[in-house]
């Protein structure tokens, strides 16, 4: 990145996804031609800090204790924020509206605490065309204080779907898929229709497409959806906690959790001969009708 916004604070994601619905507004009024490119601008924050009440909120909501270090799951929480404000800019060639997380790859480098003080910086990478529309990566890191040391960097693929931006080559057809036998599955989590706006409140990411049937429906979903770091966050949460400070986890979503859901997983660990973590494998389902929805891997570094 060769420019950089650097904000004062930490952005509010209410007054983001407001200006995102502006936004979508006036393109829509003025039809105006669009744009092929992403901002070449990364956005940063300084002095971040973790609100204590909001990690002890979000560690139960996912099942496990509060601790003093937080869990990789809520540091995508901490930086969503500042990649949605990538998303808002003016230039920025996708609507924030409606995006569908495809895919989140990431980097634990060194245990983050709670007391510690952090720099957030944000940048958009990779805007390619996708058989269902365009797809863009959004890349976000956590750096000491001073910016001097890596500890966090989260790579997440969206989807906007039904938007094809000019000149973007395309697949011609969806990839093979493998057939699909469910396993027998390791657990089992029954989700409200409740379970978007439970995530909200303690993540604050309140994307209209997880709060309801009827925000859904506005932006061209049936019902309601799980957030995809929902179920990344809760399937971490099942990972032993004698896991190193440093390793990685990639999650890919093939099909949208519509709220209520039964959702079947299955969780493999792997172990060294004197019993050390090695890793863990995950896939998770509709119980019902066996389509997956996510799988993925964590793995020791």
């Amino acid at each position: 990145m060769s420019e950089e916004t650097l904000l004062t604070e930490m952005p509010s994601l209410s007054k983001l996804y407001i200006n995102a619905a502006a936004a979508a507004a006036k393109s829509k009024l003025l039809r105006a031609q669009p744009v092929v490119a992403l901002p070449s601008r990364a956005v940063e924050v300084r002095g971040v800090q973790a609100n204590l009440a909001k990690v002890t909120e979000f560690a139960h909501l996912m099942g496990e204790p509060a601790r003093d270090v937080l869990p990789s799951g809520y540091l995508h929480a901490l930086v969503f924020p500042v990649a949605m404000s990538v998303m808002v800019q003016e230039d920025f060639p996708l609507p924030l509206l409606g995006m569908i997380h495809l895919r989140n790859q990431v980097e634990q480098l060194a245990p983050v605490l709670f007391t510690d003080k952090l720099t957030v910086r944000a940048w958009a990478r990779d805007l390619s065309g996708h058989r269902s529309g365009t797809q863009v990566q959004l890349v976000s890191e956590i750096h000491t204080a001073d910016g001097t040391e890596l500890l966090w960097r989260g790579i997440s693929t969206y989807l906007a779907k039904g938007v094809f931006l000019p000149g973007l080559d395309k697949p011609t057809a969806a990839p093979m898929r493998e057939d699909f036998v469910p396993p027998a599955p390791t657990a089992e989590w029954r989700l409200g229709v409740d379970t978007g706006r439970a995530y909200a409140a303690v993540s604050g990411d309140f994307n209209p497409i997880h709060l309801s049937v009827l925000t859904a429906k506005a932006l061209g979903l049936r019902r309601s959806i799980a957030h995809g770091m929902y179920a990344a966050s809760r399937v971490l949460a099942t990972v032993p906690s004698s896991k190193p400070h440093s390793f990685s986890w990639d999650i890919s979503f093939d099909s949208p959790i519509f709220l209520p859901a039964t959702v079947a997983l299955e969780v493999l660990d792997r172990e060294s001969e004197d019993g050390l973590w090695l890793g863990s494998e995950f896939t998770a389902w509709n119980a019902r009708s066996t389509r997956r929805f996510f799988s993925g891997t964590v793995t020791a570094d």
